[in-house]
């Protein structure tokens, strides 16, 4: 690499990638942890090591399995958001299908204690009293492309972008 092509890729805008899973129980109910470094319950995930070379699926697997004690394979890319950054650079949250997890899979839930209180499933129709902001938007538009099949949810700050007429 010639000194000013490193130069030019060292000039380049930071941007952060996130990967979370949506697990959800035969009830249809959607697994969300609670952090003891934030208010607001989220899903099992956390940032991508790109300086590793993980991807987003990878990064969403091993955090899940950190986090919860599941080592699963996730299941279709349900959401893309990009997240403006107000007090840190921008973020690219990626969404995965969890699937359904079953009873035993449920007793064998093991938390990360260092990052998380508890968890908890939460019935679809309550998430509001649990996530809010972009956050609460892309775990919506997730769940409604899971439910209708649709490929992912193409979102900025958990909304859909305008499209031109």
């Amino acid at each position: 690499m010639t000194l000013d092509y490193a130069a030019y890729i060292a000039s380049l805008p930071r941007v952060l990638a996130g990967a979370g899973t949506i697990f959800r129980d035969a009830a249809g109910r959607v697994l969300l942890v609670e952090p003891n470094y934030k208010d607001t319950w989220i899903l099992p995930g956390g940032t991508v090591e790109s300086d590793q070379g993980e991807s987003p699926r990878q990064a969403a697997r091993r955090e899940t399995a950190e986090e919860i004690g599941l080592d699963i394979e996730p299941g279709r890319l349900l959401a893309v958001d990009w997240v403006r950054g107000r007090e840190r650079p921008p973020l690219v949250s990626y969404l995965f299908d969890g699937g359904v997890l079953d009873e035993p899979q449920l007793a064998a839930i093991r938390l990360q204690e260092e990052e998380l209180l508890s968890w908890r499933l939460v019935d679809p129709a309550e998430l509001g009293a649990y996530v809010d902001g972009p956050f609460g938007l892309r775990l919506g538009a997730a769940l409604d492309a899971l439910a209708d099949g649709r490929g992912p949810a193409e979102l900025e700050d958990g909304v859909p972008p305008r499209r031109p007429a």
